[in-house]
């Protein structure tokens, strides 16, 4: 008896089981995965609405390509918050970057003439425990909200509780700071232009 029959004979079991264990993973994948999604989609909205509280439902507009530079480039969902009358009131965009431990995706609200941010907030961020994910904290995240939308600037020192330009870094987590500014920065002004190409705003408003 060949080595090749042998082998069979004595593994077919095994064989049978892997097959059988492998397309009932693949069954339970595929029934899972919109129920996966719808939760994630959930999520977001209850961050968009916790960014624009008077928004009373979010309708997704586009998804813009965003170019970050290196050849490297990312899609921003983009959805219109809207009031109870139908009104615009504000914009949310999906945006990415690379922090220190994982990438960072997070959410970015910004107002109807897309001139103030309205905050950020975090769909997935998996930092340094007492470090990086204090970026999810109020203290460094508060800072955004009602910031200009443009430029943000970097800084290690200065007053957290100010509203400007300029972002304080987390202490110990310069990495994680310096990704979530620069994700910022590489969506709004991008997005922003893209929408007033598409006529979706005009003149910035």
């Amino acid at each position: 008896m060949s080595k090749i029959k042998l082998f069979i004979q004595e593994s077919w079991l095994l064989l049978v089981s892997a097959f059988f264990f492998g397309l009932l993973i693949a069954v339970a994948d595929k029934a899972w995965t919109p129920k996966i999604e719808q939760n994630k989609l959930g999520e977001t909205n209850q961050k968009m609405t916790s960014l624009i509280p008077a928004a009373v439902n979010f309708e997704q507009t586009a998804d813009a390509e965003i170019d970050l530079g290196a050849g490297k480039k990312s899609k921003s969902r983009i959805y219109k918050a809207l009031s109870a009358d139908g009104q615009c009131i504000g914009w949310t965009l999906t945006a990415e970057g690379s922090g220190f431990a994982d990438k960072i995706e997070m959410i970015i609200a910004v107002d109807k003439n897309f001139e103030k941010i309205a905050g950020i907030d975090f769909a997935s961020i998996n930092e340094t425990p007492g470090f990086g994910d204090n970026a999810n904290k109020p203290a460094f995240r508060n800072q955004f909200a009602q910031a200009p939308a443009e430029d943000l600037k970097l800084t290690k020192t200065g007053d957290a509780g100010k509203i400007d330009a300029e972002i304080v870094a987390i202490t110990g987590a310069t990495v994680t700071s310096t990704a979530v500014v620069n994700s910022v920065n590489n969506y709004i002004k991008p997005v922003k232009e893209y929408m007033l190409s598409k006529g979706l705003i005009q003149n910035g408003k």
